[in-house]
């Protein structure tokens, strides 16, 4: 099979980190090559050199025995190399065709709205990737952006395809769809980069995996003769417990209860009757397809909007007008689905992200001044506790992995003693450590008799933490169903609105 894709001893230095320490790594034609490794191992930043983002300190990139040497993303797209980044490169004011078509759009002078739209309707339809080509990308939910990032690179007809993370936000059947396009490619010859953390995907839809550990490609495996307990062993160092060990335990008394709610944005009822609560020491898993209401009552609950109607118990005090502010002080804690936009400011120090809940309060403040001595231990001590790599404290958000940020986010809600986590996609996009760290931290606070609200597209992670399971679909709760008894299959029918039916 011919070698379309050469990397030789790619080396590349930021302050403080060697992010890739001569990396070597070949992909033919027709290949899907995977990539794993930990959140910081490397993966992106060589994604990256090889796209024409950074250039490398060191090495050298051919594609199809040309040397590549682009000085900006524009060149690498010409050459035909297309990438989804994991985090997406949208312009949330203009609307999905615009975005799809952007540097390559029918028209010279003016911009053809409707040839455009048309195009991007086809396009869309032939891929199984069906959206809204006049929707603006402001007003799509997550899962509906990322297929904005997907078509854009079918629209570019590349050569050489690089997926960071594609499937991060997509549902089991949306990435069963992803898969069936990727198969389509590679018997077109088309060559994969295939990024991603879920070890079953590498394992179903790739040919080679490269698994790559601080900086370095320390493996390159046929994926038919390896083992996902291999692969993550190899991606952390050490032997990984794939399983999730959930301890039996009695819930107590409730925490929160809801009770008829409903939440509107715009004219349109987004939850629509929504009642359930959550008891001590459970964890309350919420499934569903992404935009089915899920973050409207997140939002409702966490007091970020207000509810049309209904009510809002917490310990037993009704919150329904409660402010953000008085949730927080009054027990609850908050994960968001979004770790760069709302659970971090990216320019700050994680000595400034840690303490953005406290940042008035004693110890940490006194008449006025912030007491940066007493910062800086609180700081220390939660990087030391939640493994936050690097150490450095002074380091800005931005300069972390993924993981590591969303353990920041973790580690500065669970700090607090909270009564009540709510926890959206606590997990997207993370690897199988990182993935394992946040499930072990859930089920500490569980174990302590704290109540969590999980919120998840990962159906499995619902399956393996949950006690009971709230299934919602069009902002209606469907049914409850008890965590260990009930199938994905099941599942995966209330998902789609379709009610199981009950014995007796």
């Amino acid at each position: 099979m011919h070698i379309c894709l050469e990397v030789k001893e790619i080396t590349k230095e930021f302050p403080g980190v060697l992010a890739n320490d001569h990396v070597n790594m070949e992909v033919s034609e027709g290949e899907i090559h995977a990539i794993l490794g930990e959140n910081g191992a490397g993966k992106s930043t060589l994604m990256k050199i090889i796209y024409g983002l950074y250039k490398p300190d060191f090495g050298t990139i051919r594609l199809y025995g040309k040397e590549l040497q682009f000085t900006s993303p524009r060149q690498a797209i010409e050459t035909g190399i297309g990438m989804v980044h994991q985090h997406f490169m949208l312009i949330p004011e203009l609307t999905v065709a615009e975005n799809i078509v952007l540097g390559g759009e029918l028209g010279k002078v003016h911009y053809r709205r409707k040839e455009n739209e048309a195009l991007v309707r086809e396009l869309s339809a032939q891929y199984h990737l069906e959206i809204d080509p006049s929707m603006k990308v402001k007003d799509l939910t997550v899962g509906l952006q990322q297929r904005v990032e997907i078509l854009k690179v079918f629209y570019r007809k590349a050569r050489l395809l690089i997926l960071d993370e594609p499937t991060a936000m997509l549902t089991p059947q949306e990435a069963e769809e992803l898969f069936l396009v990727m198969d389509k490619l590679r018997s077109q010859g088309v060559p994969i980069l295939f990024i991603s953390h879920k070890l079953d995907e590498v394992k179903k839809i790739s040919d080679r995996i490269t698994v790559m550990r601080a900086g370095k490609a320390v493996s390159t495996l046929e994926t038919k003769a390896t083992t996902p307990q291999e692969l993550a062993n190899l991606m952390v160092g050490h032997e990984v417990i794939l399983q999730v060990s959930k301890p039996p335990q009695k819930a107590g008394e409730p925490i929160l209860e809801v009770k008829n709610c409903v939440v509107s944005s715009g004219r349109i009822d987004k939850v629509k009757g929504c009642s359930f609560e959550i008891q001590r020491g459970e964890i309350f898993g919420l499934a569903g397809i992404d935009g089915n209401g899920q973050a409207e009552l997140v939002n409702a609950l966490t007091g970020i909007t207000r509810i049309k109607s209904g009510q809002i118990f917490f310990n037993g005090k009704e919150i329904t007008t409660a402010s953000v502010r008085q949730r927080i002080n009054a027990g609850i804690a908050y994960i968001p689905q979004d770790r760069q936009v709302d659970g971090l400011v990216m320019d700050f120090k994680l000595t400034e992200n840690f303490m953005l809940r406290d940042f008035a309060q004693k110890p940490y403040a006194r008449a006025g001044q912030l007491q940066k001595q007493v910062i800086e231990q609180h700081s220390n001590r939660l990087a030391e506790d939640y493994d936050v790599r690097p150490r450095q404290t002074q380091t800005l958000a931005r300069n972390l992995s993924g993981g590591n940020q969303q353990k920041v986010i973790l580690a500065r809600e669970v700090s607090r003693d909270p009564e009540l986590l709510i926890a959206a996609q606590p997990t997207r996009g993370l690897d199988v450590g990182a993935i394992q760290f946040i499930h072990n931290k859930l089920l500490d606070l569980r174990t302590e008799g704290k109540a969590i609200l999980l919120v998840s597209l990962e159906l499995d992670e619902i399956m393996a933490l949950s006690d009971r399971i709230g299934v919602i679909h069009e902002g209606k709760l469907m049914d409850i169903l008890p965590g260990g008894e009930v199938t994905k299959e099941e599942l995966g029918l209330l998902m789609t609105g379709v009610g199981l039916e009950k014995e007796g």
